[in-house]
C-alpha cells in the first residue's frame, strides 16, 4: 500500500527519512520554512511546501490533514514540536509521529496524545550496544524491547533439521529465514525438514533471554 506522509522539518534526519520514505516507493510532502533546505528538498521528495508550520491555517491550507502519516522533527525546539503537534491532532492527521531531544520531551508529547515519539540517538546507542555485546542482534521489536530478532551461524548442528532441533520447544523460539552458506539471499518461513549445514545462517524471533542460550 502506497502511504501520504507528511514530515515537517527538513534537516538531516528528516531530509533523510524523506529519501527513505520515497526510496520505499511511498509520497512523502515535506514542510519546512528554510530555503536552503526547501532547495536540497525538491529534488528527494514527492512534493516539498515552504510554509511555516506553527500556522495552523498554513498547514491546513496545504491539506496537511489528508495524510496518512505525519512526523515532526524540528530540530532542538520543544515549544515548536509540541505546538505543531496539537495542530495536527486537531486537524485530525490519523498518525502524529514526533522526533523528541529527551525523554522529559517524550513524556510531554506523550500527555498531547501524539502516536509514537522517536529518539534517535537514544535508538542508535541501544542498536550499537546490543550489536557490541550480542553478537548477531538485528533488532529489538518496536512493541516489546523483550523480544528481538537475531542471526546466527550454524557450528554444532551440522546435519540436523528443524523438526529434529525443536526449538520453538526447546528455547521459545522462531526461525523465520534461512541463508545457505555462500548465498546472499534469504529462504523465509523455511521447512521442518530443512537440513542446516555448517556455515548456513539463520534468524530466529525470541526473548532476548532465550536467545543468548542458543549456541548452534
Amino acid at each position: 500500500m502506497k502511504l501520504q506522509i507528511g514530515i515537517i522539518g527538513l534537516g538531516k534526519f528528516g531530509l533523510k527519512l524523506g529519501k527513505t520514505l520515497v526510496d520505499l516507493g511511498h509520497e512523502v510532502l515535506g514542510v519546512e520554512t528554510n530555503p536552503d533546505k526547501v532547495k536540497n528538498a525538491q529534488h528527494v521528495l514527492t512534493q516539498v511546501y515552504q510554509v511555516d508550520a506553527m500556522s495552523r491555517e498554513a498547514l491546513e491550507q496545504i491539506r496537511i490533514q489528508d495524510l496518512h502519516h505525519v512526523l515532526v522533527s524540528v530540530g532542538d525546539s520543544i515549544a515548536a514540536s509540541v505546538m505543531i503537534s496539537m495542530f495536527l491532532k486537531e486537524l485530525g492527521v490519523a498518525k502524529v509521529w514526533v522526533k523528541a531531544i529527551h525523554q522529559d520531551h517524550e513524556k510531554l508529547l506523550h500527555k498531547i496524545g501524539v502516536d509514537e515519539v522517536v529518539i534517535p540517538e537514544f535508538m542508535a546507542a541501544k542498536q550499537i550496544a546490543s550489536r557490541i555485546a550480542m553478537p548477531g542482534f538485528l533488532d529489538y521489536l518496536p512493541f516489546d524491547e523483550s523480544m528481538a530478532v537475531k542471526e546466527f551461524t550454524i557450528k554444532d548442528w551440522e546435519g540436523k533439521t528443524l523438526l529434529e532441533l525443536n526449538l520453538t520447544n526447546t528455547f521459545g523460539i522462531q526461525v523465520i529465514a534461512v541463508r545457505r552458506n555462500g548465498s546472499k539471499g534469504y529462504q523465509y518461513i523455511p521447512k521442518a525438514n530443512e537440513t542446516f549445514h555448517e556455515g548456513d545462517n539463520f534468524v530466529a524471533i525470541g526473548e532476548v533471554s532465550q536467545l543468548d542460550r542458543v549456541v548452534p
